[in-house]
């Protein structure tokens, strides 16, 4: 522990540290300084300027290395995070080096991560949909998991709140297991997603097509344009970054907001290694970390701590803030600190070609796809026998490119007259299924190994289970069913469970679950630790079920309202 005297404490102490700087911990910045505080934010990575740093994003397809492929050599120091569709040769800086930053599955587990300023929200999928009545109320409803200590009414004004910021393009579609939302303008479907729309309306009453909910600005207004954001481009280059700031992100919008206001200190290359608590107080005052650079532990202090280093990374920082009070870990008291691992189940659905509509042809490269809302279990509605829960499709139509004859036999003017129209439409329906809550999925950390800031390894033991299985049988079942009512032919369905291991779908959530009981729980309705009120975790740990949504939109709206109540609370004097 380093010896800081007082001015140096002064010098190094802020109204509120905010630990991880991606989609929550932005969200947590630009709150908090906006509402008057001075703010630490701390990130393990390294520094990375908006448009700067993008370094492939204006490459054209001939400028990318090896047509795209990735070396061995990039693989062998990457071999989680090159399984990620969006991991390409000329990103790989956006994320960590697998051999320098270890960690330990006791089953297969893809742990994706970014190592800079901005974290995953500069490569995350963009697709944002609001939770909805049921799924706040589905672990009361069928015994799994424990009970949201908040409703949909609580977090519905926060959503509007956050989409308008954020730009969240969609239509609205009056639809209960998916609100709607305040949107800028929807992007448009193609043809063959027009048609299966029509087809799913006409044939069932529960199951609708619709255009992808995403954040991207489609008609930016002034306060978008203030902080230089600009219109969606339909480039389709969002993973090596948006020098446009049209899709959302840290870098791109929450951090400039809180950067305006003269209130934020960043600071790079801190690994986070604990919260400092105080037995007389019962209060954490500060955190310590790691410089990367230095290998020097330094100390700052604050009266507010918002842990948003993502799912796992704040987890670990609780489980190794360990005191006398707390010797299972900070605010640790239920044990539920760790337990309750949970993620999206996907790579399961079925694939058709359209042998119609060879007169149409897309227009640009639009960043997003289709969307088919849950409609198995719904609430009042037939449930399934074989599993609880329920599963969205996202997917979408396009036609075959130059790509098609790759590996075909053929040159010349023969080969010239098959490639002079495009290819045939060819439709995927792929299945995100929820995950239920189980205490033996879980992380824990091994003092018998260190990572190479000494600290403790990190080790993920979670896997999919019957519910799970049985629901991606179901999904395949009804994508085929789905494409075969809508013309299609040589339906193809899939499952690669195997292939898509917990972690890789990037949803990962709980380990520090929010709840209505401190015995059962480690936060309460506020995203505040039951034990110590002054610490907030507002990312994917605080989530005490999945639902079958995309979680980040959900993470922006607790953020944005856990930091309100903070302000509120410590001007009351109550933090």
């Amino acid at each position: 522990m380093p010896n800081i005297n007082g001015k140096a404490q002064q010098d190094r102490t802020f109204d509120a540290i905010v630990v991880g700087s991606g989609i929550s911990g932005g969200w947590a910045a630009k709150e908090l300084t906006e509402k008057g505080l001075n703010v630490l934010m701390l990130e393990r990575g390294r520094n990375l300027e908006h448009v700067k740093d993008y370094k492939g994003a204006l490459n054209n397809p001939w400028d990318v290395q090896n047509r795209g492929r990735i070396p061995q050599e990039v693989k062998d120091e990457h071999p989680v995070q090159s399984q990620c569709y969006a991991f390409q040769v000329d990103n790989q800086y956006f994320w960590i080096n697998d051999k320098q930053n270890p960690y330990e599955q006791d089953k297969p587990f893809n742990w994706l991560r970014g190592d800079h300023l901005g974290g995953r929200s500069l490569m995350w999928g963009r697709q944002s949909y609001r939770w909805s009545e049921m799924d706040f109320g589905s672990n009361a409803r069928d015994g799994h998991g424990v009970d949201w200590p908040i409703r949909y009414k609580d977090l519905a004004p926060w959503y509007d709140y956050v989409e308008g910021f954020a730009g969240i393009s969609g239509s609205k579609e009056g639809l209960p297991q998916l609100p709607d939302g305040n949107f800028q303008p929807p992007m448009d479907m193609t043809c063959v997603e027009t048609h299966m729309a029509g087809v799913l309306k006409k044939n069932w009453d529960d199951r609708r097509m619709i255009i992808g909910r995403v954040a991207h600005l489609t008609a930016p207004n002034e306060m978008h344009t203030k902080l230089g954001r600009g219109k969606c481009q339909f480039r389709n280059r969002c993973h090596w970054g948006c020098p446009y700031g049209a899709y959302f992100s840290s870098l791109s919008a929450t951090l400039p907001a809180a950067m305006a206001t003269g209130k934020l200190t960043i600071r790079t290359d801190a690994n986070v290694s604990e919260v400092i608590f105080d037995e007389k107080t019962q209060r954490a005052t500060g955190i310590r970390f790691i410089d990367r650079h230095t290998k020097q532990t330094e100390e700052v202090f604050a009266k507010i701590i918002f842990l948003n280093a993502s799912t796992l990374g704040s987890t670990f920082v609780l489980l190794n803030s360990k005191s006398n009070r707390f010797p299972d870990g900070l605010g640790n008291d239920s044990g539920a600190i760790g337990h309750y691992l949970m993620d999206h189940h996907y790579g399961v659905g079925a694939y058709a070609t359209h042998p119609g509509f060879t007169d149409q042809y897309v227009s640009g490269r639009r960043a997003n796809g289709i969307y088919v809302p849950r409609f198995r279990n719904l609430p009042g509605k037939e449930q399934s026998k074989d599993f609880v829960r329920g599963y969205g499709y996202q997917g979408g139509a396009g036609r075959g490119g130059w790509g098609r004859v790759n590996g075909k036999p053929g040159f010349g003017v023969s080969l010239k007259e098959e490639m002079h129209d495009p290819g045939a439409w060819s439709m995927w329906l792929g299945g995100w299924g929820e995950h239920l809550p189980h205490v033996d999925n879980k992380v824990s950390l091994d003092t018998s190994k260190t990572d190479p800031h000494g600290l403790p390894m990190l080790k993920i033991d979670c896997e999919f289970k019957d519910n799970e299985k049985a629901m991606r049988k179901d999904i395949q079942t009804a994508a085929a069913e789905m494409l075969e009512a809508s013309g299609f032919k040589e339906i193809q369905p899939f499952d690669n469970l195997e292939g898509n291991p917990p972690g890789h779908c990037i949803h990962e959530m709980g380990t520090c679950r929010m709840g209505r009981d401190p015995k059962t729980s480690a936060l309460n309705g506020n995203n505040q630790l039951w034990a110590v009120k002054n610490v907030f975790v507002t990312d994917g740990a605080c989530m005490a079920s999945t639902a079958c949504q995309n979680p980040s939109l959900t993470y922006m709206a607790l953020t944005a309202r856990a930091a309100d109540f903070a302000v509120k609370a410590l001007k009351r004097g109550d933090l």
